[in-house]
C-alpha cells in the first residue's frame, strides 16, 4: 500500500520544501521536505549552508530525497497497523508518523487495531507539542476521519548559511501539477522492451512475399 497522490500533497504541504539545510525545531540538522539524517544519508549537517545557487535543483533534489525516505514510513504504517485501511486512513497516519516517529507507540495506533476508530482519530491530538504542530494534528485527524484532504500551493523557503529560515514569505509557491510531476517523475530511462524473438525475420518474410505476389 501507498500513499495517494493527495496524501502526498498534503503531507509535502504540511512540511514545506526548504532547498537548504536547516535546524528546526529540535535543533536538529534538516533538509528539504523534513529530511534529517535518522532517515539516513544525506546527512544535512554535513551539506553545504544556505540556498542552493540553482533553485530548481535545490527543489528537485529535495523531493528525490523525500521519495527515497518514503518508503520506510510507509513500511512501518503497515507493519504496525493489523487492521485493513482505507486510503485517506493510510495517507494521515502515514504523515503523523513522517512527523512523529511513533507509529509503533502510539495510542492512536492501539485504538486503531482495537476496531476503535473514532478513539484513533481522537488520540492524533495527544502529539501537540510543540503548540505549532496542533494545526497539522488537526488536519491529519480530520483526513483520517472524515478523508478531508488540505488544499492549495506548496510553499518553498529560503534558509541563510546559519540554518534559520526565513517563514516570512516564499520564495516560491508550487502548484499541485507541478509538485505531482516531481513526485511521479516520467520513467524516462526506463529500459525499452525488444521486441519478440524472430519478429524482424517474420517481418521481412511478410513483405518478401507480398513482393513476389505483386
Amino acid at each position: 500500500m501507498h500513499m495517494t497522490d493527495r496524501g502526498l500533497l498534503a503531507l509535502v504541504r504540511h512540511e514545506g520544501i526548504v532547498p537548504g539545510p536547516y535546524l528546526d525545531v529540535k535543533q536538529v540538522w534538516t533538509f528539504g521536505i523534513g529530511h534529517t539524517a535518522a532517515a539516513g544519508p544525506p546527512d544535512p549537517a554535513t551539506m553545504p549552508r544556505g540556498m542552493p545557487a540553482d533553485l530548481d535543483a535545490g527543489i528537485r533534489e529535495a523531493f528525490r530525497v523525500f521519495r527515497a525516505d518514503l518508503a520506510a514510513y510507509e513500511a512501518a504504517v503497515l507493519h504496525a497497523v493489523t487492521v485493513p485501511l482505507k486510503p485517506h486512513e493510510f495517507d494521515a497516519l502515514v504523515s503523523f508518523h513522517y512527523n512523529t516517529g511513533g507509529i509503533a507507540k502510539a495510542a492512536l495506533t492501539r485504538h486503531l487495531n482495537a476496531g476503535n476508530r473514532l478513539a484513533a482519530a481522537d488520540a492524533f491530538l495527544n502529539w501537540r507539542r510543540p503548540a505549532a504542530i496542533i494545526p497539522r494534528r488537526e488536519a491529519e485527524r480530520d483526513l483520517f476521519r472524515h478523508a478531508r484532504y488540505p488544499g492549495g500551493t506548496i510553499p518553498v523557503w529560503s534558509v541563510d548559511s546559519t540554518g534559520c529560515v526565513d517563514f516570512s514569505q516564499p520564495v516560491r509557491r508550487l502548484a499541485e501539477s507541478e509538485a505531482l510531476a516531481l513526485l511521479r517523475p516520467a520513467q524516462s530511462d526506463a529500459p525499452v522492451t525488444p521486441p519478440p524473438s524472430g519478429w524482424l525475420a517474420r517481418l521481412a518474410a511478410f513483405f518478401s512475399n507480398l513482393i513476389r505476389r505483386a
